[in-house]
């Protein structure tokens, strides 16, 4: 059996807003950094240890894993960063307050926007401040790796290539992995992991910064999971 923990950053200054963020680089709160220094004396607790951490190249995630390997005295393990377990591109909507965004539209179509997998927000066009393209650390993405805007299956596109060809050879290999990404790039592999429908995902809410362990058979295939708390 091999177990992975899963986690979602710790709230971050535009959660706590209840704005719609996506891939902009937004940073941790005060509760936030709270939430992954607890996190790490979890795992702590429970004598949980890693060999390769993973997260997106957004700094809520990076901060968030570095203040849980701190508390783990693990801060010397490897961790590989990805753009493809960065958060849905929420295109048009980034920036925008959730409950303003409920009153223009409706509460009907914003959850739509937000859970249903083939649904695409507002998008953004490649002149908008908000395009990934203009951000240095996409440089290397092609024109089609970089959204204008995503739905849940699109992230799920990119997620999944990096979970089969990078992080499972690596389980294979029998070391301990922790994922620190976002609530849909999780809400996509979690999709993938547990084999769930389109309606049950839309349902699955992910808390920031509780750590979710998968327990795995030999064939990768998911036998329990549950948080730590």
């Amino acid at each position: 059996m091999q177990k992975v923990v899963l986690i979602r950053h710790g709230e971050s200054l535009w959660n706590h807003e209840n704005r719609f963020t996506g891939w902009t680089d937004v940073d941790l709160s005060e509760d936030g950094c709270l939430q992954a220094h607890k996190a790490g004396q979890v795992l702590k607790k429970y004598d949980y240890n890693f060999d390769a951490g993973f997260t997106s190249v957004l700094k809520r995630s990076i901060k968030t894993m570095h203040y849980i390997l701190e508390e783990l005295d693990h801060l010397w393990i490897p961790v590989t960063k990805s753009w493809r377990l960065n958060e849905r591109f929420y295109g048009a909507l980034q920036g925008l307050n959730k409950d303003e965004t409920i009153a223009k539209y409706g509460e009907e179509q914003v959850q739509k926007w937000r859970r249903d997998p083939n649904e695409h927000p507002p998008a953004v066009t490649k002149e908008d401040q908000r395009y990934p393209g203009h951000d240095l650390r996409y440089k290397d993405l092609t024109d089609r790796e970089i959204p204008l805007t995503e739905n849940l299956s699109e992230t799920m596109d990119r997620v999944l290539p990096f979970w089969n060809e990078i992080i499972v050879p690596i389980i294979r290999q029998n070391q301990k992995v922790i994922i620190c990404a976002h609530g849909n790039s999780l809400r996509a592999l979690i999709k993938y992991m547990d084999n769930l429908s389109d309606e049950d995902v839309t349902k699955l809410e992910i808390p920031t910064a509780v750590p979710w362990v998968y327990e795995l058979d030999k064939g990768l295939n998911t036998i329990k999971h549950y948080y730590l708390e």
